[in-house]
């Protein structure tokens, strides 16, 4: 079949799975995201390998899991000696850009043990990491932080041209609010997540990158590229423009999940993230009533933006040689199971929304349905190398092409289960749980019906998903199930076990290695010439 000549890559930031129209959201209509799963594949289980930012998205960069990459957190830089997209993509003459987030920061000690700054070439490839810079933008920043970096940011420049003052109009336009008396109301806190933001909508940060999306792609030409548009929202500040700040009224939410069951005697590792600040807040009347609305108005408005971009690319042409992506970094817990933020492995954290447009007619017998394979986001990275011709790297991948499934080819051997893992070390949890920062670690391994948590120096979870899909019932420390606790911890041994870590030889040298043994003269073993 020919080989795909352009990638959108679409990467929303902390987009719970349930929260689009075509995922099943009642209220929540997001027709343009609902248009690409019309036309491609729907994945309806979908996890990521952390569910945090910054080790998520180096997965899904390199194909390889947090245990692998060692990017456990959001500053945690990824080891300079790590392929990513671009690496794997720049032979086949692919220009890899991002446009928006992408939470990874250089390797600075190793670039400079190497003589490596962000001024040569190399330099700017590997502390990117591995992408053509365009327009980087991880979307916080507020005025201390952007001062530590030196008070740079394109998007701030370009607001500034438009007539917004002041050394951050990011924090001071389009993350705050407005108070009567003209006040600054900032989008940090969460009780003013319910003013529109200062911004107009045209320029705020989704409408922004959208834009440099198209810029980026225009500027290409017939070049081949794959464009990572990453967008900032609806990550936190929960601040949408108008008329996007008050689409969503308190019938319009999904009902909270959680049980007053979960709080008795919980496991200690959740109990510890339940009593941080974030998820007391969100367990409190009228916090999510609150923040939702915004959480949905920006989930709303990036939909509104894909569909012009999508009929931009229709109009165009290109949606006729560019395979589309969408997709999200992790979920968002929004105060289900008296939790805030993501970071656990309840299925609104760690399980996330998969869409695959495939333009070629070998596509054709899967537009419009929906998969429930289970994929997980170091699939990617394989998925696009099989789709613009790039030689295969298994020494390296541990993620599968979903190029099977997408053509409607399932796979006798496709995976019974997914894995992911936490590095708690930098949470007020670990504190209130009192362990070492190499101490703090969590991992996942989820099967049809079971799903197995292992904190280090803790007791495990366990969840029967067929008798208790809502998650409320642990029965990690029930003498009942200790059967079924040691089949899954051997189940996420073995997947730990699997990692590929010789990442610099591939099978087929090692097996040419072996066999030319005895023609370089090398013998061992042997006790007389002949024998």
């Amino acid at each position: 079949m020919p080989d795909i000549k352009n990638i959108l890559f679409i990467m929303t930031d902390q987009l719970r799975w349930d929260y689009l129209s075509c995922y099943g959201h009642p209220h929540l209509s997001t027709p343009n995201i609902d248009r690409l799963a019309e036309r491609g594949l729907r994945f309806d289980r979908a996890y990521v390998q952390s569910p945090v930012c910054g080790p998520s998205r180096a997965s899904f960069y390199t194909g390889r899991t947090v245990f692998s990459h060692g990017s456990t957190w959001n500053q945690v830089p990824l080891p300079i000696g790590e392929l990513t997209l671009g690496d794997y993509l720049r032979p086949q003459g692919v220009t890899t850009a991002v446009v928006g987030k992408t939470h990874m920061v250089p390797d600075k000690e190793a670039m400079a043990r190497f003589g490596l700054n962000e001024s040569t070439d190399i330099g700017c490839l590997v502390s990117q990491p591995g992408f053509d810079p365009y327009e980087r933008d991880d979307g916080l920043h507020p005025n201390a932080g952007l001062a530590r970096r030196g008070g740079k940011l394109r998007y701030n420049d370009w607001l500034r041209e438009l007539g917004y003052e002041g050394e951050n109009p990011w924090n001071d336009y389009a993350n705050a609010g407005e108070g009567p008396d003209g006040e600054i109301l900032s989008g940090w806190y969460l009780q003013n997540s319910n003013l529109p933001a200062r911004v107009k909508e045209e320029h705020s940060e989704t409408a922004y990158m959208t834009m440099r999306a198209r810029q980026f792609i225009e500027g290409m030409g017939d070049a081949p590229w794959l464009c990572h548009l990453s967008y900032i929202k609806p990550h936190w500040p929960y601040v949408a423009p108008a008329p996007y700040h008050d689409m969503y009224g308190p019938e319009t939410l999904l009902p909270v999940i959680r049980d007053a069951s979960e709080r008795v005697d919980p496991n200690p590792v959740y109990r510890a993230f339940m009593d941080m600040q974030v998820s007391e807040t969100f367990s409190r009347q009228g916090v999510r009533e609150t923040v939702l609305p915004a959480y949905m108005g920006l989930i709303k408005q990036i939909d509104d933006h894909l569909g012009r971009l999508f009929d931009w690319l229709e109009q165009s042409g290109r949606m006729d040689d560019t395979m589309i992506v969408f997709t999200s970094d992790h979920g968002d817990y929004l105060g289900d199971h008296w939790l805030g933020e993501k970071e656990l492995f309840h299925e609104v954290s760690v399980r996330v929304p998969l869409i695959v447009y495939d333009p070629r007619s070998e596509a054709d017998a899967t537009r419009g349905t929906v998969s429930d394979a289970f994929v997980e986001a170091i699939d990617l990275v394989p998925t696009f190398m099989e789709a613009t011709g790039a030689p295969p790297a298994p020494h390296r991948l541990e993620g599968r092409s979903l190029m099977p499934l997408l053509h409607g080819l399932a796979p006798g051997d496709w995976r019974d289960a997914v894995f992911s893992e936490i590095d708690y070390a930098f949470y007020a949890a670990r504190e209130i749980l009192d362990v070492g920062p190499s101490e703090a670690r969590g991992y996942m391994v989820r099967t049809d019906k079971w799903k197995y948590v292992h904190f280090k120096g803790f007791p495990p979870q366990l969840f029967d998903l067929e008798a208790d899909p809502d998650e409320f019932n642990d029965l990690g420390r029930d003498p009942g199930y200790e059967t079924i606790r040691q089949q899954l911890h051997r189940r996420l041994t073995d997947r730990l076990i699997d990692r590929k870590n010789r990442v610099g030889m591939t099978d087929e040298s090692v097996l040419a290695t072996r066999a030319g043994e005895s023609a370089s003269g090398i013998i061992i073993g042997v006790w007389e010439p002949g024998a």
